[in-house]
């Protein structure tokens, strides 16, 4: 059995690790951690979590735990993943601290210092699928944002096959459930300034999510150009639908770009590529750790729309499946 600890259990991405944990035949729970409600038992915050007795964040012992999940905000958990590591433990980071390979990167886009720049090139970026011969029995593991989880894994097909065009730049157009901004209340968050809009916010190339899709992108084609991203906030409670315009060089034909998307997620429990003329929506994913997505071709330009629940896919589901291949466990254990 893996000894797992959570820290950070009661936000929305904590809660559904904890729930998924709590039903893994490989996993046993040593502790759920919180700095605001230790003392509470998670499912009195949470009715659909497990009845777990939260422990102070600052008090648990970490040599008990076999692998630490951080389900903290940005520059929270830093020093609980050195403590962690300095013990043998492992850590899968669900925040941003690990994900940028630069620390001068990191404190442009997060404005915080980094306190530990030399792990950022131990770190394996957790895009399960492309990464997954980096993940077998990485020790510090950076789970990769909701965001880019839905663009990346249905464009590195395309970049590592070469049939990108990188002359022009991607354009990417985002929706996400109100979760993906986290538990922490904040007014343009309520359900008064929520129900019944729509809206976008932090357009263009402004989001922090956009240093880490591109140099995730610049990892598979130095070449790539750079992405225009904007994010919308939908009002719903989960779910991330992404519409990518994607360049491709001319002379490619959807059904031979269908092949190669096919061939590439064929054997893939957690990818699912819809029948032409299909395109992806939340209801293909909620509450799975799947990731949905349809392609149609307009000239030379390849508009892919991708779906995932941010709150699995996107978060606690690809951290467990992280932690499946970390350990050689089966891949879909706890998560189907």
């Amino acid at each position: 059995m893996i000894r797992a600890g959570i820290f950070g259990a009661t936000g929305y991405a904590g809660a559904e690790l904890t729930k998924i944990l709590s039903t893994h035949p490989e996993v046993d729970i040593i502790f759920a951690a919180s700095k605001t409600h230790a003392g509470k038992y998670l499912n009195s915050i949470h009715p659909h979590a497990p009845n777990i007795l939260l422990q102070d964040t600052d008090k648990v012992d970490l040599q008990k735990a076999d692998l630490v999940f951080l389900c903290l905000p940005s520059s929270s958990g830093m020093h609980i993943a050195v403590d962690a590591l300095k013990e043998g433990v492992k850590v899968i980071d669900l925040s941003a601290d690990f994900r940028l390979d630069d620390a001068a990167k990191y404190k442009k886009w997060y404005g915080d210092t980094h306190l530990a720049p030399e792990l950022l090139s131990d770190a394996v970026y957790g895009l399960s699928e492309p990464n997954r011969s980096k993940l077998t029995n990485a020790k510090l593991v950076a789970n990769p944002g909701c965001y880019p989880t839905s663009v990346l894994l249905p464009i590195w097909p395309i970049v590592i096959n070469s049939i990108f065009d990188n002359s022009r730049p991607i354009i990417v157009d985002s929706k996400s459930g109100v979760s993906g901004a986290g538990r922490s209340p904040k007014q343009h968050l309520h359900f008064v300034e929520v129900s019944g809009n729509f809206q976008p916010y932090k357009i263009g190339r402004v989001h922090r999510h956009v240093p880490e899709m591109e140099q995730q992108l610049a990892n598979w084609d130095p070449s790539i150009p750079e992405l225009i991203f904007t994010p919308h906030l939908l009002p719903v409670p989960r779910g991330i639908l992404s519409t990518i315009y994607l360049p491709i060089k001319r002379g490619n034909r959807e059904d031979s770009i269908r092949t190669v998307l096919s061939e590439t997620y064929c054997d893939e429990p957690f990818i699912k590529l819809l029948p032409s003329s299909q395109n992806a929506s939340l209801a293909h994913v909620l509450h799975s750790n799947i990731c949905v997505f349809g392609v149609n071709l307009t000239g030379d330009t390849l508009i892919i729309t991708s779906a995932i629940d941010n709150l699995v896919k996107g978060a606690a589901g690809q951290a467990v499946q992280n932690m499946n291949i970390i350990y050689g466990i089966t891949e879909t254990c706890g998560l189907t």
